[in-house]
């Protein structure tokens, strides 16, 4: 297992949609296994492959935060939402590629997404409360879309001249 570099934004791949997983092959599998590796070390819960520089409709998660409860680490490929509620939900949402950031952003609150697993097989579940807000946060990252984009522009703004800032601190170390 790795643990690989996760972009920061403001970087050009972080905005461009990601190309669908045309087969599992060993390759994938062990950019799934590092990306939950990258994930969990993080500490997050939810990462998308273009996070990690790899244009594939690849993306991880696990909402489990209860110590008692065990990890249920899951890989999505090819994800999409077939169906969402008229329900909505707010939450605090955060990312790995914009740290240290967070802000509400308003999405259904549960959501059906079909995605084929590291078998190849299609799965389907239907997702409620952090687990959907988690997956459309990542399936908005295949979409070269940022939870910032659904911020007001000059919080927005304030939020990219911060990311540049940190990326230059971290050029410079």
């Amino acid at each position: 297992m790795t643990i690989r570099p996760i972009l920061i934004h403001p970087d050009p791949r972080l905005k461009k949609p990601a190309d669908p997983v045309a087969e599992v092959t060993p390759v994938l599998r062990q950019l799934a296994t590092d990306m939950l590796e990258t994930m969990y070390d993080a500490p997050g819960i939810g990462l998308a492959a273009p996070q990690v520089g790899v244009m594939l409709r690849v993306m991880v998660m696990d909402c489990v935060k209860d110590d008692a409860t065990p990890a249920r680490p899951m890989v999505l490929l090819n994800p999409e939402v077939t169906w969402e509620s008229d329900e909505l939900s707010t939450y605090e949402e955060g990312c790995l590629s914009i740290p240290e950031q967070y802000a509400d952003v308003e999405r259904p609150a549960q959501v059906e997404v079909r995605w084929m697993d590291l078998d190849g097989v299609t799965q389907t579940e239907r997702f409620a409360g952090l687990w959907a807000t988690c997956v459309q946060h990542e399936i908005d990252h295949l979409e070269g879309k940022l939870f910032i984009d659904y911020l007001k522009p000059l919080r927005r703004q304030m939020i990219t001249r911060k990311m540049q800032k940190l990326k230059r601190e971290r050029a410079r170390t």
